[in-house]
């Protein structure tokens, strides 16, 4: 599919999902071009402030479930140097390809953040990207992409993305994070 020019039939709900210590600087960036400026997308992501973090984990995992992931038909990652360590992020993808009766599956896909630290831009260390998103990237439910601020082909992603997620079955299988995780790399 060759997207040449923005088309709003083509417009997902998106929930993004991100390190909030370090990349809201690039969520913002993304958000206000492809949602503001842009219109390619409508966000469903979480807000600072928008939950208590006092509240109970499982309390804030289920709003996140329940009143943000639910509207979304497509969940971005974007990763920078620390994401793959944060369990939120690791249980956001966990629960937006997960389908149930409440809240069906999401297509899913991984944006690499300038932030990323590696000298060659056309690669990546798969093991400093999010665990059981390597795992769709691997099975092909999901795909990876670098940065980009063109909003036709971040709008032929998010759109691919959508179209994957009824077609090919994710890969749910990593054990879920319990905690953050502070090792520089995941290992299987």
């Amino acid at each position: 599919m060759d997207f040449t020019y923005i088309n709003n039939s083509h417009r997902h709900n998106v929930f993004v999902s991100y390190h909030h210590a370090n990349d809201q600087k690039y969520r913002d960036i993304f958000e206000n071009l492809f949602t503001s400026i842009h219109d390619i997308l409508v966000s469903r992501s979480v807000q600072i402030g928008d939950i208590d973090t006092n509240l109970p984990i499982e309390t804030i995992r289920q709003k996140i479930r329940n009143e943000y992931l639910r509207e979304s038909t497509v969940t971005v990652v974007l990763i920078g140097s620390q994401t793959w360590q944060r369990k939120h992020v690791d249980w956001e993808i966990a629960s937006s390809i997960r389908s149930t009766s409440y809240n069906p599956r999401s297509g899913l896909l991984g944006i690499i953040l300038p932030s990323y630290p590696r000298d060659d831009k056309t690669k990546y260390d798969s093991y400093t990207i999010p665990p059981r998103l390597h795992d769709n990237i691997k099975n092909e439910f999901a795909t990876i992409h670098n940065w980009n601020e063109n909003p036709a082909t971040v709008q032929q992603w998010i759109h691919e993305a959508f179209a994957r997620r009824n077609r090919i079955i994710p890969d749910n299988s990593y054990p879920s994070f319990a905690s953050n995780r502070t090792n520089e790399r995941w290992q299987k």
